[in-house]
């Protein structure tokens, strides 16, 4: 009898800017204080790529390379590479193609998937289909973003939630029947576009000087709205992914959830039944980073797991696009 192919996280390395944009910094730049971002957000601090002919892909860029390193994996040995991104390099060539040039990947193939927030969980769904199908065999999962180059930072609202950091995962197959990726369920529901959205820029609102102007070409959002949706929709889809798979709140080790609010992820840590030491939180380091924040989590807490570790990954974005994953964790802390 063949057994089915899963997909693992057999190693993860990440990469963060080293300047760091904290509340104090960020207080002199709009009518904002740490009081009101830590009540609010949750986030302290956030690190910022300063550099000017940077984008993503240079994230992206450092963070395979120390994943490389770190493997000992040969570039050529990479058959697909993966980036999930909202701030591409530019509008085409993808950005995964960029980061392969960069890295010396040569015998791969790839392309960028844009889910918004739920950027990892979408493309790691994605990438788990190659893998489960043996289309490819060893995988490299990048979700990047440098949300500062659409940050409109005169606006207060907004501007201090993001962050820029990068995070690669190498995927491959296993045959161990329980173990990897093991059920996920995800949503998408246009309503989204109306209030959250970078207006300008694409084929519907080309850029022009008034839509420079204008601010246009930033990040948008109805902060009320979509407070809402993503409070009821990534914990509703949480509890659904538990009870489908028969999971009780003892049986996870943790959740990792989307850092966009503290907010957002205490209201889904409740409605799932878990103690705060339950629920992974590094948003008060480096803000919201949108589809990376997953990812970020999983690469600096990657010592606290063990092999067999049950996680629940749930993300809202914009689009909207929500979900939930069950992921059992593939190797003890080296």
């Amino acid at each position: 009898m063949n057994v089915k192919s899963r997909a693992i996280i057999t190693a993860i390395e990440g990469y963060v800017p080293e300047f760091i944009l904290d509340n104090e910094m960020l207080s002199k730049m709009v009518d904002t204080t740490d009081e009101w971002i830590m009540s609010r957000i949750g986030v302290k601090e956030r690190r910022i790529l300063k550099e000017d002919g940077l984008g993503t892909s240079h994230l992206g860029e450092m963070a395979v390379k120390k994943l490389l390193e770190k493997t000992g994996v040969k570039p050529e040995e990479i058959d697909m590479l993966l980036c999930a991104t909202v701030s591409p390099d530019m509008m085409f060539p993808a950005t995964a193609n960029i980061i392969c040039d960069k890295t010396g990947i040569t015998n791969a193939w790839g392309y960028d998937i844009n889910a918004g927030c739920s950027g990892f969980i979408f493309s790691f769904e994605t990438a788990a289909a190659f893998i489960e199908t043996g289309r490819a065999k060893k995988m490299i999962l990048v979700t990047g973003e440098r949300m500062s180059s659409i940050t409109d930072y005169t606006d207060r609202t907004t501007c201090p939630l993001f962050g820029d950091a990068a995070v690669a995962m190498l995927i491959e197959p296993t045959q161990q029947e329980d173990m990897g990726l093991l059920d996920s369920i995800l949503h998408v529901d246009g309503v989204g576009r109306h209030y959250l959205y970078q207006k300008a820029g694409g084929s519907m609102y080309p850029a022009t000087e008034e839509s420079v102007k204008n601010r246009e070409h930033f990040v948008y959002q109805d902060g009320q709205t979509v407070f809402k949706y993503a409070v009821s929709r990534m914990a509703d889809v949480s509890v659904e992914l538990m009870e489908k798979n028969s999971i009780t709140s003892e049986d996870i080790a943790y959740l990792i959830p989307h850092q966009a609010n503290m907010r957002i992820i205490e209201a889904t840590g409740k409605r799932m039944g878990l103690h705060k030491e339950k629920i992974l939180i590094n948003i008060e380091k480096f803000g919201n980073t949108a589809g990376t924040s997953i990812p970020l989590v999983l690469w600096d807490f990657e010592k606290r797991f063990k092999k067999g570790d049950v996680l629940i990954m749930s993300a809202f974005g914009a689009g909207f696009t929500w979900g939930s994953m069950y992921y059992k964790w593939a190797y003890d802390p080296k």
